[in-house]
């Protein structure tokens, strides 16, 4: 199949508007992919789809469990589903369904958590997932792909529609700027940004960019980092991780999420049984979101430019 992808790029644009758009064009190609609402059809932008395609468009109302269910049936029946909702109640109110219906049945169902980490903002606590990385991570089977910005939301949306198994997308609310990358955007396989020596600093969504523009401050200092972009957390590509702790010797990941079973920790279990040295996890320590504005609380978090380049210069002295 050939996909002609057609997104403004003269703005910053939210992951889960890449992903609403990838919808819409999934829909005109293939007949078999149904999407599945849970009360938040225009939030996680499936209100395009439903336009195009009411017939293959199912609002469950705030019953998560239930779309979870249907869309189980859906893909043993040879459809192909993509359930949609906030992050925070795919991982809170679902989690059982999407472990036992779709993860242990090892289902080709597409889980689309939207409002991933604290660039959220004013929603607070309760909206702000922190911890479906972890959760969705952990369970066998699972594919997790958290993009980097618009275009990579996508490329994954369409990828996810082809692979086997179940598939969970980490999507953000927050208008994200579109990064120059070298190479295709592949499910598994991370992507170098930028090459360096000194240490390789490892993001993933919104906190990519924020890793290039630190590197960029690194750089006036004479230190040259290789930026990571990992967009997929599970399966790891361990060989790019690898390689750069052998030829940098110091590791420092950065997630707009718990540190605790997070793209970090994904990182570190590799490297401590592999390739040892030096590392930081930054992210979100033991912590519930609050509300805010997202700048704000980049900076309540740790989680600034700033930091970035303070956490770096302190791992270059161990």
């Amino acid at each position: 199949m050939r996909f002609i992808m057609i997104l403004d790029k003269s703005k910053p644009m939210s992951t889960r508007d890449g992903f609403g758009k990838a919808l819409v064009a999934l829909g005109e190609i293939d007949k078999n992919v149904v999407v599945l609402s849970a009360d938040l059809t225009e939030s996680v932008r499936a209100h395009w789809f439903k336009e195009k395609y009411p017939d293959r468009f199912i609002s469950h109302g705030v019953s998560e469990q239930d779309m979870i269910g249907t869309s189980a049936g859906m893909a043993l029946a040879g459809k192909v589903p993509f359930a949609c909702t906030f992050g925070a109640f795919a991982a809170g109110r679902a989690w059982d369904q999407i472990r036992v219906s779709v993860a242990y049945m090892n289902l080709n169902v597409n889980i689309a958590g939207t409002h991933g980490g604290i660039s959220v903002g004013g929603d607070g606590a309760t909206h702000q997932a922190l911890e479906e990385i972890t959760l969705m991570r952990i369970l066998p089977h699972m594919t997790v792909v958290v993009p980097a910005d618009a275009e990579e939301a996508y490329l994954a949306t369409i990828q996810a529609s082809k692979l086997s198994g179940p598939v969970y997308l980490r999507l953000g609310r927050a208008g994200a700027e579109f990064l120059k990358q070298p190479g295709e955007f592949q499910i598994g396989k991370a992507r170098v940004i930028t090459e360096g020596n000194d240490i390789s600093i490892i993001a993933c969504g919104h906190m990519v960019i924020k890793a290039l523009s630190a590197a960029k401050r690194l750089e006036s200092r004479g230190i040259f980092a290789r930026v990571i972009n990992l967009h997929t957390v599970k399966p790891l590509d361990e060989e790019v991780i690898i390689k750069a702790a052998r030829e940098t010797k110091r590791v420092l990941t950065i997630e707009e999420h718990s540190i605790y079973g997070g793209m970090g920790s994904a990182v570190a279990e590799v490297l401590v049984e592999k390739c040892p040295v030096p590392m930081k996890l930054m992210g979100i320590k033991n912590q519930f979101g609050i509300s805010g504005n997202p700048d704000d609380l980049y900076k309540y978090f740790g989680l600034t430019e700033d930091n970035i380049v303070i956490e770096a210069e302190k791992l270059l002295l161990l």
